[in-house]
């Protein structure tokens, strides 16, 4: 699903939202019947939502009312899309968000299926609308607790728990940046990312004095293009900061002197004025605006298939997995490393298998088929961080995985790796430190019974900074390295015949550091520069999909979102990946890619991986 704009400043038309023009009309008169209304939103089409001690209320652009829902509530927030708009507010007793459907052209509400009563007092609730087109509640208590949730259809379900700023009584989402505004009533104005996925990171957007410009702290806000409108605690004054970069800059402040109770002031947004509620009712003020509307860049959204139970360890501990292909499809096994603990097996649906306890494991292999000691033999191999060893397991038949050897490396800080299997025959293995360094092993074997493999030293070389991911193209011997803030670079995989490092793709526009896992997906049957590989651009949580071959074209570039039927989150902060084009039946008819997880949501947990079809990156991205 290709992200659609969509920035939604409250109530504010999502025409004034992306002209980013000068406003400065005459102030409106407000119709009488919005005058009593607590909170209230302009509708398309020039009708009203108003919340009031009469419950929710709706009206035409004659100021007719349509419909109401008698309930006494608080906290409304709305979200359109064309004739429909989806409001939420908060039953004031039991502070249950009820979600409404409002028919414009009907001139109906619509109750949809409430939100779980909240485990705490809640004192700011908003919406917010991703760039997957799912609708999202945020939860804020007194005492800084704080949840978001997410819709579709019947289904309501927890994202995540966050901590936010304890007395928060107003918070509003900016959809098109992707941030979250939570006014602190005795200290200002924050700014998060809205996305649920990842760490998150937090601003600040205005403070009270002496630390800033706000008289008394924070009050009310309204998103604006590119900004935010914030009265300030004692409702005596209007800020105006635009958002620039990552810095916030204030314009002018505006007296407006609202008489108010600490804490009870409103703003809201009609065109080109901005509402301000008071002691006397509503009061309509013109306004002067040049902020651009923020977006992020458009990128495919791909919804996961399936995903592995949580590691046993919290914090980070998944980083890499590597598939392995049964002779029967369906028994196909995912290998992945905890960098807490050793090595897990899944099969497809996602069900651990096997758990190894070998230590702080990080990168893993698996090549299969390989020509060693008279026969054949399929192995996984992967760095241990505890002593810096190159750790061999076997496969059998029955994708039972048993340790088989274990070598010292004599690098300092072992980190990635990555196998290779020549067209001679036999497997090779790069492994890396964090220094830069890398070595090239030859990994033997003088029988077929026993642990009786032997690691030989064929060529070590360095890159700059550190590295960590890697793949190596079999079919034209080249080696991908992923140098982590510079880029993804190639050289010749043959320790016969080395050749420089030469840039694939450095990191820029279509690749945010860190650069960490890839992997090359190779069309079946297809010829040797039929290839694509993917790599994981870290810093911005999305994937790159490149030509494997010279000139290294990139072909796109997507996401991974929610399934929410299946109740699987997105993707985030990934550091390994694998991807196969075999047939593994269903979904996967065209292959599968299997993706770490840094963040698990949906609820919160410890990390996973999850498992995408090849066939959803093809068709999101137009690949051949």
């Amino acid at each position: 699903m290709n992200m659609k704009k969509n920035v939604l400043c409250g109530a504010l038309l999502a025409a004034f939202c992306a002209t980013g023009a000068v406003f400065a009309a005459p102030a409106n008169t407000l119709a009488s019947f919005t005058q009593e209304a607590e909170e209230l939103a302009r509708l398309p089409g020039g009708g009203w939502l108003t919340l009031d001690k009469h419950g929710l209320r709706l009206f035409n652009a004659s100021g007719q009312e349509q419909d109401r829902i008698a309930v006494r509530a608080k906290q409304l927030d709305t979200r359109s899309d064309g004739g429909k708009v989806l409001a939420v507010f908060l039953e004031a007793d039991t502070q249950r968000p009820l979600p409404v459907s409002v028919d414009v052209q009907a001139g109906k509400l619509n109750r949809l299926a409430p939100f779980p009563i909240p485990t705490f007092s809640v004192e700011a609730s908003c919406l917010y609308r991703d760039a997957q087109q799912l609708d999202h509640l945020f939860l804020i208590g007194k005492d800084g607790q704080a949840e978001q949730w997410v819709m579709q259809g019947e289904q309501r379900s927890l994202v995540r728990k966050l901590a936010l700023p304890p007395h928060a009584k107003h918070c509003r989402a900016d959809d098109g940046a992707q941030r979250l505004l939570v006014s602190e009533a005795n200290m200002g104005v924050w700014s998060y990312e809205a996305d649920s996925e990842g760490m998150g990171k937090r601003e600040v957007v205005a403070l009270r004095k002496p630390y800033g410009q706000l008289d008394g702290g924070a009050g009310a806000l309204a998103v604006l293009p590119g900004g935010v409108a914030v009265l300030d605690g004692k409702a005596e004054k209007l800020h105006l900061y635009s958002h620039q970069g990552s810095k916030w800059t204030a314009q002018p402040a505006q007296a407006v002197a609202l008489n108010v109770r600490k804490g009870d002031s409103q703003l809201a947004l009609d065109g080109n004025s901005l509402m301000l509620r008071g002691k006397n009712g509503w009061q309509a003020r013109p306004l002067k605006w040049t902020g651009q509307a923020e977006t992020s860049p458009a990128v495919a959204i791909i919804a996961p298939q399936a995903q592995t139970e949580p590691m046993a360890r919290q914090g980070d501990a998944a980083d890499d997995p590597a598939i392995w292909l049964s002779s029967n499809p369906a028994d196909a096994r995912i290998l992945g490393t905890n960098k807490k603990q050793g090595l897990l097996v899944y099969d497809l649906q996602g069900k651990q298998t096997q758990l190894l306890e070998v230590g702080r494991l990080n990168n893993v292999d698996v090549r299969q088929n390989i020509s060693l000691g008279g026969g054949k033999v399929d192995l996984a191999v992967a760095t241990q961080r505890d002593d810096n060893s190159m750790m061999l397991f076997t496969i059998n038949a029955d994708g039972v995985v048993a340790e088989a050897g274990r070598f010292p490396t004599g690098l300092k800080s072992i980190y990635g790796m990555c196998l290779y299997q020549p067209a001679s025959g036999g497997v090779e293995a790069f492994i890396n430190d964090k220094d830069g360094t890398f070595q090239q092993y030859k990994v033997e074997m003088s029988g077929m019974s026993g642990n009786k493999f032997s690691a030989t030293l064929l060529r070590s070389f360095k890159v700059a900074t550190q590295p960590e991911g890697c793949v190596a193209d079999d079919a034209n011997a080249r080696l991908f390295l992923g140098e982590e803030t510079r880029g993804v670079w190639t050289t010749s995989a043959d320790a016969a015949k080395p050749d420089a490092l030469a840039m694939v793709l450095p990191v820029g526009a279509q690749l945010t550091a860190d650069v960490e896992g890839m992997a090359i997906y190779r069309k079946p049957g297809g010829k040797a520069d039929s290839g694509y590989l993917i790599v994981s651009s870290q810093g911005d949580n999305s994937y790159v999909v490149l030509d494997a071959k010279a000139p290294y074209k990139v072909r796109g570039r997507f996401k991974v979102g929610f399934n929410l039927p299946a109740g699987i989150d997105g993707t985030s902060e990934t550091d390994g990946l694998d991807v196969t084009s075999a047939n593994l039946g269903c979904a996967y008819a065209q292959g599968m890619l299997v993706i770490q997880d840094g963040y698990k949501r949906l609820p919160d947990g410890p990390q996973n991986f999850k498992y995408v079809a090849w066939g959803d990156v093809a068709k999101a991205l137009k690949l051949e």
